[in-house]
This record gives structure tokens, sequence and C-alpha cells, in this order.
């Protein structure tokens, strides 16, 4: 049925009980057979993303359907008011302490067991009946997680990983007790030797005690491991949601109070002092200070800010006192929302993800049904029920498809939560694909390429002329007088009868002279022809000349404009490298594109700068590129830019810009430096190129060993270190993400 228009929601739980990707797929084919609901599980994370319809559906029932299907689901708890970031984000859990708990008691028990079995000389009379003491709690006890989820999963008609686990411990477990008690390995003197591959002949006089107890005591080792990695891959957006200050001190009525951060409302004015954070995200109405923004952005140096200015939550104050105006709060703010865009992204699946779901949901029949023919061939072949025995237990152990259920989601845990950290959001995992295939990358000039403030780069005439000019300019508010003054960064004299003559100039008594600052028509004189040659030079750049008279004389001019950011030139080349080619496209007129563009290495004659463009025709020049072949990235951030955002293959977003550019894009770089969307491919490159590895690692794994295993080549013990090991190689290979670094 299609759904009313508003009645979709997204609600994200908690799941509890999953302990593979199998247990994963089979939460979501049961949420995804509801009407109304759209589901997607992630085994990494624990979590469901849930969108259904809520005239259909309620929280209430998807609670159940997860409960049906065997495992416990929750709504999030909302994160306590006290939670501070720290040295104990990667505290271990309950969970993690009962499991270490398991595991180093099992491992103390199963380590005689493993040196009597494998070692003849330690063997005396009567030894095996100390192993079947020792080795009895381990296979019981130490492995109880597996049996109990097996069971779970046997009730709902369903088999995972844990199916193979337990029926390959108790498989070994229960044939030894056979061995004992009826067969011949409880005669006194008896002796065993540790062997590579499935011996033949042993009959009842062989022991898999020391299977029992290895392969438990490595799969507690391999699930410890990961569940450790798991916590350790999400601590980066841990550490980002708890980032936000605890409280601030807001004005009532000119005195200061101090109340929580979330009870902040807009147009509270609040005071923020050396070493505070920023409360929230608004808009600086005194004071002038610099503010460290390098937990959201990445950028090391701190940023000057004043009257005017916006300031995002969870900043630092390292200089000044400043007086904020709170514009945004709670779930609007900056950080909110860069929080909901790295959840959104760790639980959403990449196309690569796919051929694994595919997999893992019918692994475990296969095996099940391979390990039993395992059994029946090597019966028939060879009529022996030990090497029959051990080789199809070898074949249950091996084929656990834990590290192809985490080859994906743990990639993408780490690597969104290191973007986070560096100031690139990632807003789901397919943008990995795109940022793969694009090989064209459009960039605007204006707050982009550009810093998008007007700065005085040039002084033309005489030595007075930028005092004088910054003295009458120090009265207007317009951008190219603020570019003027703050060239000037010196005391300046005190100006008298100051007028502002509407889109034409300033004048003013400067020392008793009178000075007029403006453009070429509104000059009392010409400009001498020194002075027009500046002037048109200037202008043909692309430049703004505004000139400067003095008692009726033209004395020189100063010239004023957008200025490149230090970094993009430098950031352009590197696009380069990456494969990418470069293209301008600005509103501005030809002559400032081109100026812009020699500045940053583009050349404006081999079609690598668009100027005079419109909203519409940016987009015209998105889709010219991509109806040749080309796929396209798009760099902006202004409202004008979000259509073409939209319209690109891969949309990158400066988050300083408007909420248009934002909300379009796929990416979303925090710090406004063109440097960031280099790291942000780069970044989405490597975790992309890691994804792939954990899964050809994982599948490789599992068609080289299987057959190995089927074969009678691998020992049941080995082959639970190895499975085990395949798992920590995976989380440990997704974790290499964490050293990723920023460029430059």
């Amino acid at each position: 049925m299609t759904a009313a228009a508003g009645t979709h929601h997204e609600v994200r739980l908690d799941i509890t009980g999953m302990t593979c990707a199998s247990c994963a797929n089979r939460i979501e084919r049961k949420l995804n057979k509801v009407e109304g609901v759209q589901a997607t599980v992630n085994y990494a994370t624990e979590a469901a993303t849930v969108r259904f319809d809520r005239d259909t559906v309620d929280t209430d029932q998807l609670l159940a359907t997860v409960a049906a299907a065997g495992y416990a689901a929750s709504l999030p708890a909302p994160p306590a008011v006290d939670d501070e970031p720290g040295p104990d984000d990667d505290a271990p859990t309950a969970e993690d302490r009962a499991l270490r708990q398991r595991l180093v008691v099992s491992a103390a028990l199963a380590l005689p067991v493993l040196l009597l079995s494998m070692v003849p000389p330690l063997q005396f009379e009567n030894w095996q009946w100390l192993a079947l003491t020792l080795a009895s709690p381990v296979a019981v006890w130490g492995a109880w997680p597996f049996h109990r989820a097996a069971a779970v999963n046997a009730r709902h008609g369903a088999s995972t990983m844990d199916t193979l686990v337990s029926i390959g411990i108790v498989a070994a477990f229960v044939w030894s007790l056979y061995a004992l008690f009826l067969g011949d390995a409880g005669a006194p003197g008896m002796r065993m030797e540790f062997h590579l591959l499935a011996e033949q002949g042993a009959g009842t006089s062989e022991l898999y005690l020391e299977v029992a107890a290895a392969v438990t005591v490595f799969l507690l080792a391999g699930r410890y491991a990961e569940s450790r990695a798991k916590r350790r891959s999400g601590s980066a957006l841990r550490a980002l949601l708890t980032l936000g200050a605890k409280d601030a001190a807001v004005l009532r009525d000119g005195v200061e109070v101090r109340v929580p951060a979330d009870r902040l409302a807009v147009g509270d004015r609040f005071v923020v002092r050396p070493g505070e954070k920023v409360a929230t995200d608004g808009v600086v109405v005194s004071g002038s200070s610099a503010v460290d923004a390098s937990m959201l952005t990445g950028e090391s140096v701190p940023v000057e800010v004043g009257v005017g200015d916006r300031v995002t939550g969870a900043t630092v104050n390292v200089g000044g006192r400043l007086v904020v105006e709170a514009d945004r709060v709670g779930a609007e703010t900056t950080l909110a929302a860069l929080g909901r865009l790295v959840t959104a992204a760790q639980s959403g699946k990449a196309p690569v993800q796919r051929l694994a779901d595919r997999v893992s949901a019918v692994f475990v029949p296969v095996v099940l049904v391979i390990a039993l023919a395992t059994l029946v061939v090597w019966l028939l072949v060879t009529g022996d029920v030990a090497a029959a025995f051990t080789s199809a237990v070898a074949v249950l152990v091996i084929a656990c498809p834990c590290a192809l259920g985490l080859a994906t989601p743990t990639a993408l845990l780490v690597g969104t939560g290191r973007g986070a950290q560096l100031g690139i959001v990632i807003k789901g995992p397919e943008v990995l694909e795109s940022t793969r295939r694009v090989d064209t990358v459009v960039l605007d000039k204006t707050g982009t390429v550009t810093t998008g403030e007007m700065a005085l780069v040039e002084v033309v005439g005489h030595p007075d002329t930028l005092r004088f000019a910054a003295a009458v300019e120090a009265a207007s508010e317009h951008p190219i007088a603020r570019a003027v003054v703050r060239a000037a960064a010196q005391p300046l004299p005190e100006v008298h009868d100051f007028a502002n003559r509407q889109g034409r100039g300033v004048s003013g008594t400067v020392e008793g002279r009178l000075v007029v600052v403006g453009r070429v028509g509104e000059m009392p004189a010409p400009p001498s022809a020194e002075l027009a040659v500046a002037v048109a030079r200037a202008e043909d750049s692309g430049r703004t000349a505004v000139l400067v008279a003095v008692d009726g004389e033209v004395v020189g001019l100063c010239v004023v404009a957008d200025t490149v950011k230090p970094s993009s030139a430098a950031a352009i080349a590197a696009l380069r490298d990456l494969g990418l080619a470069p293209v301008l496209v600005t509103g501005d007129n030809a002559g400032a594109a081109a100026a812009v563009a020699r500045a940053v290495g583009l050349d404006p004659d081999a079609g690598e700068v668009v100027a005079g463009e419109l909203p519409e025709g940016k987009v015209d020049v998105v889709r010219g590129l991509q109806a040749r072949g080309r796929v396209v990235a798009v760099v902006g951030d202004g409202v004008n830019d979000a259509p073409a955002l939209a319209q690109a293959d891969l949309g990158l977003a400066m988050g300083t810009g408007t909420d248009a550019a934002i909300e379009a894009a796929d990416l979303t770089l925090v710090r406004a430096d063109l440097s960031a969307a280099v790291d942000a491919v780069r970044l989405s490159r490597r975790t992309l190129a890691t994804i792939k590895a954990n899964l050809f690692w994982a599948f490789a794994y599992n068609v080289a060993l299987v057959p190995l295993a089927a074969l009678g080549f691998l020992n049941p013990v080995l082959a639970g270190l190895a499975m085990a090991a395949s798992s920590v190689l995976v989380v440990g290979n997704s974790l290499r993400l964490r050293r990723f670094t920023a460029s430059g």
C-alpha cells in the first residue's frame, strides 16, 4: 500500500542477542516482511534502522517482530546529561566483562587438556579422565553462549554461525564420551598424538576433548576481540556526540544565570568566557576572540571571530569574552545534525555488501549439508568413523561466516567515525562507490575556492592613500570599506562631516582636508594617466578599484578583491593527483573568474573555467559534462549551488554554507577549506578499498579452507583457531582507518 504523505517515520532499534551476520540477516528479513516497513540491520553497530508507515505499524509491533525472531530489541535510551567524553569511552561493558571471565576460565581449563592431548610424554596413566574433568566445564559452560543461541535459533527454524559452532563442539564432546565409556579410549595407559590431518584407523581409541575445549576458547577469544574492536571503532562518533557544553551562562536582565545547555532557546544571549565551550550555535553580538573548532573541523588553528560572526556549539573559546545570541538549539544544532548524518551512514549498507548479505543468508544451511556430505562420503570411501567425524567437525568449525558479516560494517564504522573527527560527514555508504567513479570535479568560486570576503590586494599612489581612505571608510559598513579598514591595521585619524553617498562612495574631513573615496565617476577630478592605467588593469582582472581624492585631487587608489583561500591551489593540484579534472564554475564575470583560475593553477583557455553562470546554468554545466560521459562531483556552499549539488553524481557541501547546500550534498565538509574535499575523497576511497579487501579475504578464507577441511587436510583445533583469526584480521584491517590523516 502507499502511505499517505507525512505518515512515514524512522526509528533506530538497539538489538541484543546477535552473534553473527546470519542473525542480522534473519532479523532484517523478518522486519521487512511486515507491511509498510523498510529495515536495515547492522551487525557491527548492533542496531536496526527502520522506516515504517505509522498508519499501519507502531514501534511495539516492531519490537515484537524482533522478539519473534528470537532476539531482543529496545528503543535507544536518551544520553545521560552528565556524559563526558574521556578515557573511559572504550571501557568494557558488563557483557564484555562477562565474556572475558568466561574466556579466562575456559582458557585456564583448556590449556592442560590441549597439552595432555598433544604431547605424549605428558600422558600419565589415566590422564584421559583428568582431561575429561577439565574439558567438561569448557564444552558446557564456556560454550554455553553458542549452545543457547543455537537452541533459540532452532526453535525458530533458523540456523546461524552458533549452530555450526554448537554442533561441532557437542559432536566432539559426545564422541569423546562415547570413546571413553563405550570404546577403548578409557583404558589405562592409553596414548594419543596430535595430527594435523584426519587420522584413519583410530576408531574409538581417539578422543576429541582438546577439539571441544580449544575450539571453544579460540571462538570466545575471537568474539571478545570483535567486541573490543567494535567498541573502539564507534568511539569517534561517541566522542563527537558528547562534545557539547553541559550548561551556559545566560543573560537575564543583564545578570548571568547558569542553566543546562538543553534549556537554551532561540534568541537567548549567553556568555562564553576563555576556556569555555560555546553552548549552542549562534551569532556573536559582543566581544571578539579566537575559537578552537578542531573537534568539529579537524582544523588545528583557532579562528578569529567578532561581532556578527557565526559560532558553532561545542567549539572552545580560547581568547576573550564573547556574548552569543542562540539561533539553533537542541536537535537543530550543527553538532546534532552531524551526529544524525554519521549515525545514518553507519547504519546503511554499501552496494558491495549486498553480495555478502546474500551469501551469509544461505551459507549456514549449505555448510550443514557439506558437513553431512563429508561425513557420509568419508564413511563410504574409507569406512573410518573417526576420520569421517574429524573432517565433518572441521568443516563445521572452519565455515562460520563471521568475517563476511564484519567486513563491511566495521570498515564503515571506523571510516565514518574518523571522517567525523576530521570534519568530513559521509551521508551514506553508497557515497563510497561514487567517489571511486568520479573523474571530474566542478568547483564553485565564491566561498569555496575564494574566501567570499573582500580584501585589499594593492595600493597605488601617494603613501598616505590607505591611511586617508581607511579613516573615512571606518564609518561605513560596506564590504569594500571593511576590507580597506582591516588592511590599514593602525590607529586612524578622526573623521568629521562624514557623508555616505549611497552606491557612489563616501567623504569626510580628515586632519582638516576633504577626502573623497569612490569610483572613477565620483571623483572631483580625473585621475592621472598612471592611475587610469592601474584602474583599467584592476578591472580587467575582475577586481574593484576605489580612487582616493584629497582636496579635489586624485592621489591614489585601493584595489580590493575576493581573495583566494591559501590552500586552494594545493587542493586543486591534489584533486588532479586523485584523477579528477577540475572545472571552475561561477556567476562572476570572465575577468574575475580567469584571475582566480590562474591563481589556483587552472587554465581558462583549456575549458577549465565557466563564468557568468546562474544557478540553473551551473546545473546545465553539470548535465553537459555528464552527457559527455563524465562522472561529476560538485563542491559548493551557497543556495545557488544546491541544484548543481543535487544533479551531480557526488555532491560535496561546505558545512559553513547554507542548509540547502548541505541537504543536497552527499558529503558535508565542516571546515571551509577545499583541502577538506581532497580528504573526503581520499577517506571515502580508502574506506571502500578496506571494505573490498575485507570481503576478498573473508571470501577467500571460506572458499579455500572449507574444501581443505572436507578433504581431511585440517584438524578441528586449527580450524577453530583459523576461524577466530579471520574475524580478528578483518576487524583489525578496518581499524587501520583510524590512522587516516588529513592532507597538509
